[in-house]
This record gives structure tokens, C-alpha cells and sequence, in this order.
């Protein structure tokens, strides 16, 4: 006989349970599908380029943000975190793939970039390695692919860990484009998976971070392959402010 729920974290890890092991991109059980994502560097993957978000390069110039502590959750091949550190962020950066980390600590030789690179579930990591007072917390990536019951635990690790009046960057799927899926929560649990990743209503996300100040939220610009910047216009780009 299981009674086991005692906990969030227990019916939190219940429902996490609820689906496949093939939909699987969050838990530390997902780094295998995202080292086979990342083993194929040739792969025509947009973000697979070193280049930065576009968006966060609009923040800094504009004045929105400047350096200090930065944490770069889901950070794959490092683009974002390696930009951050040669403007002066000190930056920490996590994901749960072991390939992705090694592709990044490369290209950080390469550059003499000082990120500290981190595999493992940030979840687990929150409150150990990762230890709270970040100015800038940005993930480009990573939130689309939590299914609705780990917001949750999203939003826990964002009240530990950003500091007060620190910034907030998010990217992820639009509503009504390729890309994302706009099935509501409860069809991800009666289908087992997640369609790809979940879409966001500009409503959605104000109310899901309504605890912060929305500074900017508006549409990645689409950025030419000559571009410096990474950019695709299914995407929102959205930077928020935890007040002081």
C-alpha cells in the first residue's frame, strides 16, 4: 500500500510521474534526451549559434539591466551566459545536460570567459550551489518545457534566489505559432506529454509572475542570419523587476 504524499514536493513528483519517460525535459532523468539533442552540433538548431539573445542585448544597451551576480538557467551551449560574462556579469549557469555543459566550457576556453558551469536539475541545486542574491536571473528556453504543475516550483526557486530589485529575463514559445502548444494544463496530463513544449498568452505570463514588475513584454525581433544577435519572432521576450 503507497501513502507517500506527505509533501509539495511529493505531489509535485507524483505528477511528474504521470508522464511518459519519452516526454521527460525537466528532471534529472531528462539529461539523456537533451545529451542526444546536443550531440549533433551540425544540426541546423537556431540556438545552436553563439550568439546572444537579441533581447538581452536590448536590456543592457538600454540600461534596463547592468552587471553583477547572474544566473543562466537552461542554458545549453553557453551563448547567453558566455555574453553575460564578457560584459562584466559574474555569472553561474545550469543545465541538465552533460553534453551541452561540455560544448559551453569549450567555447568559454576559447573566449577565457570565467562562467561557472553547473550540470544537474536547478531545482536540486537551489539553495546549494546555487545560493540566492542573483541581480539577474535569465532563461531562454527552459520555462516552455516545465510542465504546469512545475511552475511551481519555478516560482519557489525564483523567491529564493533573485535578489531584491533584480531583474528577471524570460524567453519562451508564443501563443498561437508553431512551436509551443495552446492545449490547455489539463490536456499535457490526459496526454502524457507536453506537444513540444508549452505556449504563453501575454496574460498567462503576467499572472503566473504577477509577485514581479513587468518592465518590457512584447515579441522577439527576427534577427537575419547575419545578425550578431539571436532572435525569432515566436518567441516572448520578457523582462521583469522583483522590487526592493
Amino acid at each position: 500500500m503507497d501513502r507517500n504524499i506527505r509533501t509539495v514536493e511529493d505531489v509535485l513528483r507524483l505528477l511528474d510521474d504521470l508522464f511518459t519517460p519519452q516526454a521527460d525535459r525537466w528532471t534529472s532523468g531528462a539529461a539523456d534526451w537533451w545529451d542526444t539533442f546536443y550531440g549533433d552540433r551540425s544540426r541546423a538548431v537556431p540556438f545552436f549559434v553563439a550568439k546572444p539573445d537579441e533581447s538581452l542585448a536590448s536590456y543592457l544597451d538600454r540600461g534596463l539591466i547592468t552587471p553583477g551576480r547572474a544566473l543562466d538557467l537552461g542554458c545549453g551551449p553557453g551563448r547567453n551566459a558566455l555574453y553575460l560574462d564578457s560584459l562584466g556579469f559574474q555569472v553561474d549557469a545550469v543545465d541538465l545536460s552533460p553534453t551541452a555543459i561540455g560544448w559551453a566550457e569549450e567555447r568559454a576556453r576559447e573566449t577565457g570567459a570565467r562562467v561557472r558551469f553547473l550540470q544537474g536539475n536547478a531545482f536540486a541545486l537551489a539553495g546549494t550551489e546555487l545560493s540566492g542574491g542573483y541581480d539577474l536571473i535569465h532563461d531562454s528556453g527552459c520555462f516552455h518545457h516545465l510542465p504546469p504543475h512545475r511552475r511551481i516550483s519555478y516560482l519557489s526557486l525564483l523567491d529564493q534566489l533573485l535578489a531584491p530589485g533584480g531583474h528577471y529575463a524570460l524567453t519562451c514559445f508564443t501563443d498561437g505559432e508553431a512551436g509551443g502548444s495552446d492545449l490547455p494544463d489539463a490536456a499535457f496530463y490526459r496526454d502524457a506529454r507536453l506537444h513540444g513544449g508549452l505556449a504563453y498568452s501575454p496574460q498567462a505570463l503576467r499572472r503566473i509572475f504577477s509577485d514581479l514588475t513587468e518592465v518590457e513584454l512584447r515579441r522577439m525581433r527576427d534577427e537575419p542570419p547575419e545578425s550578431a544577435y539571436f532572435g525569432e519572432p515566436f518567441l516572448w521576450a520578457a523582462l521583469f523587476r522583483r522590487d526592493a
